[in-house]
């Protein structure tokens, strides 16, 4: 009988697998409804805590944002946003749930400051990060040369393109 109740050990890769699908599935939900990646620009404002993407037809999407880290394609080292020098506390408290979950599961990289990875390890941690914290999807910015910021969102707000003659 006991066997039947034998205690299995936590599959933090099965865990992470099944966050990225997620992941993949609600990005193409945003990608479909809203147009997710075909924006013309975005901004984070700091401040109100908030990522804005603008259309090429004047249309407006912001919602929530976090960031969960930043990732350097050429070194292939990630840097979570809890760990990052000038990343506002308010904007990193989706990394402080990883850091936790890390500690729980002890699974080293999501605790260390800057692991080594590839840019689709990245997006796991990300799609992590937005499982633990029912966020809405993810978003992936280049900020520089080799440079790219990894973020979670909530709840979208759509503001139309104003019609012409109004």
């Amino acid at each position: 009988m006991r066997k039947l109740f034998k205690k299995r050990k936590f599959d933090i890769e099965a865990c992470i697998a099944g966050s990225f699908e997620g992941m993949q599935l609600m990005n193409q939900t945003h990608q479909q409804t809203w147009r997710l990646g075909q924006e013309k620009s975005w901004k984070v404002d700091e401040h109100g805590g908030r990522i804005i993407f603008v259309f090429a037809d004047g249309a407006k999407v912001s919602a929530p944002v976090q960031v969960i880290g930043t990732y350097q394609a050429k070194d292939g080292s990630f840097l979570w946003a809890w760990h990052h020098p000038t990343i506002p506390p308010r904007l990193c408290q989706h990394t402080a749930k990883v850091k936790a979950f890390g500690q729980t599961h002890a699974c080293e990289e999501l605790t260390q400051p800057q692991p080594r990875c590839t840019e689709k390890r990245a997006w796991e941690y990300t799609a992590l990060a937005m499982l633990l914290t029912e966020a809405n999807g993810a978003y992936r910015a280049q900020i520089a040369p080799d440079t790219y910021a990894f973020m979670t969102f909530g709840e979208v707000s759509v503001e139309a393109a104003a019609k012409a003659g109004k």
